[in-house]
């Protein structure tokens, strides 16, 4: 039997689990996620930086780890807790287990808890801090309840330039790095774009310099509000060519445009979540990793047209802004586990750049 460990939440409660993955004890902001597969996404997914990730699918592990299907290079979550670990994992492709990508990760990992359970607490009271510890009785409470997740985009943004080029060039890309997925270049190299991922942290002379067809503003994690250079360097993107943001990019460049952005209860994380298309009245599902939302009526004021609502809440999932060739959404049309639902949208983003405006599924 593996070693006795609690995690601690910022409520008081204490669920006793057993450990596996990387030792030690970790404190983070304790989120789930409710896909039934996807775990390697979700567990190499930057926008996870600085938080304990919980499963609520009962079974995780079962076919193994992939390094193909990896969205970075290595995983950012603080702590990884399901209900059960499978240990002896049955896929053709599967090059290692779980524990064993946690351990050479560094990532805390815990079995064996009640998962409904701790997601039924954070489903009510909203998202906490939690700390993983083996020993429940030396808390720091006042640690506990202050901790909060900064410097999350310049954590885990590359410093470095890179260039990924497509079989079939048709049009020059710069997808700025706030924590990107590796799917957001796969899906645009598909459509002839060469892509040139820079530093979150790269001026907006640099890249208009480089005579770009569009720009993507990528996924990553943390408070949005917080990143106030990268938003008054998007301000002056704006405008000059096509803009396409995700996730997090979507909230800079609802920021950027005068829009405002809240903390959610509990987030939307997961591979099934509804999205509402306002033009068509058509529902697509989706994938989805953020714990904050553009304010509706901020970035409608701010001259913005929301294109797509949550089915579920009502929150904003997209945003059109025509005058200025720039849109965005808070989905993930490039998940790669799927759904595959909303990739047409890169479609309509190639359009914008002079491409086939087909943004049709």
């Amino acid at each position: 039997m593996d070693k006795e460990v609690y995690i601690c939440l910022e409520n008081g409660d204490v669920f006793k689990g057993y450990r596996f993955g990387a030792d030690g004890d970790v404190l983070g902001e304790l989120v789930f996620t409710t896909g039934m597969g996807g775990y390697i996404e979700t567990l190499t997914d930057p926008s996870y930086y600085g938080q304990i990730v919980m499963q609520t699918f009962p079974l995780i592990g079962n076919y193994g780890i992939i390094a193909e299907d990896m969205e970075s290079k290595k995983s950012y979550v603080s702590a990884y807790v399901v209900r059960e670990k499978c240990d002896e994992p049955s896929n053709f492709r599967c090059e290692e287990t779980l524990d064993k990508f946690l351990k050479n990760n560094g990532i805390v990992g815990v079995y064996g808890v009640d998962t409904r359970e701790i997601t039924k607490i954070i489903r009510e009271a909203g998202v906490m801090n939690a700390i993983i510890t083996s020993d429940p009785r030396n808390i720091d409470n006042e640690k506990l309840a202050a901790y909060r997740v900064t410097d999350a985009v310049k954590s885990v943004s590359d410093t470095r330039a890179q260039l990924h080029p497509s079989e079939e060039h048709k049009y020059n890309v710069v997808l700025l790095d706030f924590g990107a997925k590796g799917n957001i270049v796969r899906e645009l190299q598909k459509r002839g774009c060469n892509v040139a991922v820079m530093p979150h942290d790269t001026k907006a002379e640099d890249i208009l310099n480089l005579g770009v067809d569009g720009i993507m503003l990528s996924n990553g994690p943390g408070d949005p509000a917080e990143n106030t250079e990268i938003i008054e360097e998007i301000k002056k993107l704006v405008g000059n060519v096509p803009i396409f943001g995700i996730c997090l990019g979507h909230q800079l460049l609802a920021l950027a445009m005068g829009g405002e952005t809240t903390k959610l209860k509990y987030g939307h994380r997961g591979v099934n979540q509804p999205v509402k298309n306002l033009e068509t009245g058509r529902t697509y599902i989706s994938s989805q990793n953020h714990g904050y939302a553009v304010i509706n009526e901020s970035v409608e004021a701010a001259g913005g047209v929301v294109s797509y609502i949550n089915a579920n809440d009502g929150t904003c999932e997209g945003v059109d802004y025509p005058d200025k060739r720039a849109f965005s959404v808070q989905f993930h049309p490039e998940a790669c586990s799927g759904p595959h639902d909303t990739r047409f949208i890169f479609d309509k983003f190639i359009g914008m750049m002079g491409g086939s405006d087909d943004a049709s599924e």
